[in-house]
Order: C-alpha cells, then structure tokens, then sequence
C-alpha cells in the first residue's frame, strides 16, 4: 500500500476509516484541545484528526493532529504489514526490520509540489497559515510541532532532520527550540563558534516518516534521510533549497528558508511538553529569521500535541524507540531479550522495562544500566525496570505485579547519578545552571541465586489452557 506524499497517504488512512474530520474549530486553543480530549477519551484506535474551514481561514486550508497515533497507520508509514497478535510482536517485527536496513540516500529532483505558492523577503507572511495555540498556558502559536528542521553539519558535513519546537513570533520570525546535546543545536552551535549563521530549512506536511525519524534516535552518524529510505527501501525524494542549498523534502505542504544568527535571541515558550508539564518558563532561545516561504495550495498543516500521556504521539514514539533500544541492548551482547517496553505513561523516555530470560547473575543489572544509557534510552530517562520472561513488558499489571512480588527496595534498586537530562524535566528547579538527573535501575526479576527454588507462580498453565479452549471454544473468552 505504497504512496507517495502525505494527501496519497491519507486517502489510504481514509480507507482504513481512521479520519476524523471537524470542521468550524479555531486555532486559539480549539484545535488542539480537541485533539487532546479525543486522544484521551476515545472509546476505540484514536483518529487522525483533520481540521478544515479553520476560524479566520480559507476552507482547504487544513490541520491534521494525531498522524502515526495507531498501529495500522504506523505501520503503513514504516511500509510494513499492518496487523500484528500483540504489542511485542510489532515490536519484534520492527526490530528485524531495522537490523537488516542498508542506509539509502536521498535523490535530488527537480521541482517541489510547493513551488505552486511563493514568498520571499518582505512578503513572507507565516499567520498565512493556521498555526494553533496548543494548550491554555501556552505563550503563543505554534508553527512547528509535526515538521522537521533541517540542518547541515558545516564541519563534517552530514545532514540533520530533527523534530524541534517552532514558536511563531512574527510574520517572518520563528523561535527554535533544541535541548543541549541534539544535534541540531550541535550544528548550530558549530556555525555560531565561527561567528556565522547557522543556515535552516522547515518541512511541514512531509511523509510521515521523516516526522517520524525526525523525533527519534537513529544511529549516530546516519542521515535521517538515508535512514527513511532504507525503511522504505526507497530513495526519498528531495530538492536544493534555493537560499540554503539544503536538501528539502520535494513533496513537502510547506517548505521553510531561513537562518540562525549568533547572539539573536527571543523569548520562548512556556509550552505543554510530552512529560505532561509546563516545566520550563519562557527563555532567550535563538531564532529562525525566514526568507522565503513555499507550499502547495490548500496546505495541509502537521500538527503534533504534546499533553498528559496518552498524548498523540506517546504511542508510535512508544513502538520505536521499544525497538531501538532493543536492538541496542543486542548490539552489545546482552543475551536473551524477550521484549522492551517504553512506556506512554512516561512519553517513551521516562519508564522502560526490559524483559529477559536470565542466563548469569548480573544479567538483569547489566540489561537494566545499558537500556539506560544506549544512545535511544540516555536522553530524559527515569526508570529502567528488568523482568523475567514470563512477564509482557507492554502489559502494566503484569510489570506491577512484578515489582510488587519480586523487588527487595533495599538490594534490587541502583541509581545512576549525573545522567542527561533536560529543561522539559518537571523535577528540575528552575532557575537551574544543569540539567543532570538521576535514573532508577529496578530489578524485577526473581532472585537469579535461587531462581529454581523460587515459589511457582499461581496460574493455570498453558497446557491445561489449550485443552479447556479446545473443549469450551474459545467463545468462552467474549
């Protein structure tokens, strides 16, 4: 089920019935409180959610919230099959997935579908397009959550797509946002050591998987570029940017032009951010100064809305980096992993559980310190808890049952000090000179010194289970 840009990608969502269309909303709070109460009450897979006729816009001028929140419409955008028996399944598929992938770069072609619409100079005017005010203590709109920003290493070279918070200040203005340590601030932090501005481009309503690669970890050293088209084993289309000459997704809504100067700096935020928190007040952050603007008629605005999780993005950020740390955890010799779980309660960073089948004593510990500090699991962690392999990791009564049954507080729980940490932590005081925190490394497993001799768990065993359901039916279960 292939496509090609974003409007083939939604007609095929369509078919799968997972839009949600409203009308009339505005984008001063409306459009995003909806999508917030939708993703949080929904009975059933939470929609995508399509906003048209926008207050104080022209009908086709489009917002769409809540893109990858479900397992089918991940799935479509990693171009894998779309039905799966359980949670570790899919996760388990997408790990083989990523193991065997060959970085493919992107291909440069010659037009844009946003050449259809332009701005330069003093035209550029982004309250052209409906940027929303997200949460009610939010400091302003909001052009960029659901977008990537493009940068270029000027040293080395390599290009960088990453999923950084866009404040809209003015008609040609945007905050720019990167926590200390991603590599877009690496990037611009190298042009401002040279006393130059950091050239930047914006995507907006791209292919949903470069959104998608754009807010996760990806091996170091790898474009997101090549990254996606491994994933769908094909080249993605780009063009040369006009004013950056970087390489910009052809099929793009809206493209972005612009540069970073040293020392220019604007007051950012506060924002509602994935923890579930306003954590950090308004601040100098630099700023995008934009000099030229494309995009297609009738844009599409992506959106994404960080809350309280479940947020719309909690999930597919949950399935990844589950995946990602999984994989890593293998990459460097810790033997059988049964399945890793980055939790939606703490957006995918702050509480992972691992599951193993325990093999020598340290195993739990060692599987436990390397989820915390592999390159997918170090940024904003909190808790890393190890199970046994009886336990489903995406099962939170299951793990709970776990660490109430099988931890002794006093001998199964480490806490590594001085680990990254970020502004968006709610337990960093502020004003604050660092952003260190600590994690919990949580040993749920039984004891590995006396593992056989451990009391057998009360349950019915599979064996006796499987000859019930061929006696009874399995309509027993509805």
């Amino acid at each position: 089920m292939g496509y090609r840009d974003l409007r083939e990608w939604l007609a095929i969502v369509d078919e799968f019935g997972e839009i949600k269309r409203i009308n009339g909303a505005h984008w001063r709070l409306e459009m995003g409180g909806l999508a917030d109460v939708i993703y949080r009450e929904h009975p059933g897979t939470p929609p995508a959610i399509l906003f048209d006729e926008i207050v104080e816009y022209p009908k086709g001028y489009r917002a769409l919230f809540g893109q990858i929140s479900s397992p089918r419409r991940l799935a479509l955008t990693l171009d894998m099959p779309l039905e799966y028996d359980s949670m570790m399944d899919f996760i388990r598929a997408y790990r083989e997935k990523i193991r065997v992938l060959d970085p493919i770069p992107p291909r440069v072609v010659g037009k844009t579908v946003a050449e259809e619409n332009l701005q330069e100079g003093e035209a550029v005017d982004l309250y052209r397009f409906p940027a929303p005010i997200h949460h009610e203590l939010d400091g302003g709109r909001y052009f960029g959550t659901g977008h990537v920003v493009i940068t270029r290493d000027p040293d080395e070279g390599w290009v960088n797509l990453g999923a950084y918070r866009l404040q809209l200040h003015d008609k040609n203005t945007l905050g720019f946002y990167s926590s200390p340590g991603k590599h877009g601030t690496i990037h611009r932090q190298k042009y401002f050591d040279r006393g130059q501005p950091c050239p930047v481009a914006v995507a907006i309503g791209c292919d949903p998987i470069l959104w998608l690669v754009g807010s996760m970890e990806i091996p170091l050293g790898m474009s997101e570029y090549d990254y996606a088209g491994a994933l769908k084993g094909r080249p993605m289309e780009v063009v040369e940017g006009k004013l950056t000459g970087l390489p910009i997704p052809a099929q793009a809504e809206i493209i972005v032009e612009g540069e970073v100067l040293p020392h220019e700096t604007r007051d950012e935020g506060p924002f509602g951010e994935w923890p579930g928190y306003y954590a950090s007040t308004a601040r100098p952050e630099p700023i995008i100064r934009v000099k030229r603007v494309m995009y297609r008629s009738n844009p599409i605005m992506t959106c994404s809305q960080p809350a309280r999780p479940r947020h719309e993005h909690s999930f597919h950020r949950a399935v990844i980096r589950s995946a990602l740390i999984w994989d890593e955890l293998e990459k460097v010799g810790v033997p059988d992993v049964r399945g890793v779980w980055c939790h939606e309660a703490g957006g995918s960073r702050l509480l992972t559980i691992v599951a193993i089948k325990q093999r020598y004593q340290g195993h739990a510990k060692q599987a436990a310190t390397i989820a915390a500090q592999c390159h997918a699991g170090a940024y904003l962690g909190r808790y890393v808890m190890v199970v046994d392999e009886d336990i489903d990791p995406s099962n939170t009564y299951d793990v709970l049952w776990a660490m109430t049954t099988r931890v002794d507080p006093e001998r199964d729980i480490d806490i590594l000090r001085d680990t990254w940490g970020s502004k968006i932590d709610p337990l960093v005081r502020k004003p604050a000179e660092s952003y260190h925190n600590s994690r919990a490394l949580i040993n749920a497993c039984r004891p590995y010194e006396w593992l056989h001799d451990f009391p057998p768990v009360t349950e019915t065993s599979p064996e006796l289970r499987d000859k019930l359901i061929a006696k009874f039916g399995k309509g027993i279960l509805e």
